[in-house]
């Protein structure tokens, strides 16, 4: 088990310092190669990674055709959740076979990830 002080340390004080102003960009891309690297099968499959990961709770609010809404419970206060939302994005684009992106919104004591699926534009898998 890892402690929050050596989470913290690493997420909010060493990976900031290392990426820079490029933080955001770098881990939302990192955690879509991570995705890859760990494909998952179903929304259950994420939300059981999420914890494993340490990241924290992932609930699913809002099934739509387009359109996922997840609450996101960190584990640790994070300066960022990039990563997990970049790593949401690509299961969610390998699942669909659709171009998806997450976008964050801040709430009180959780984070919501909306996951926005482009059903006109077919991802490109290898």
């Amino acid at each position: 088990m890892i402690s929050s002080f050596a989470y913290k340390i690493l997420r909010n004080e060493l990976i900031p310092e290392l990426l820079g102003k490029e933080q955001e960009a770098i881990l939302y891309w990192a955690g879509k190669a991570l995705a890859r690297k760990f494909p998952l099968q179903t929304i259950e499959d994420i939300t059981h990674f999420f914890e494993k990961a340490a990241w924290g709770e992932l609930h699913l609010t809002k099934d739509k055709k387009q359109e996922k809404h997840f609450e996101f419970i960190p584990k640790f206060e994070n300066s960022s959740f990039k990563l997990e939302a970049g790593f949401l994005a690509e299961q969610i684009q390998q699942q669909t076979n659709f171009m998806t992106e997450t976008f964050e919104q801040p709430k009180r004591k959780a984070m919501q990830f909306i996951v926005k699926s482009d059903r006109k534009d077919e991802a490109v898998t290898k």
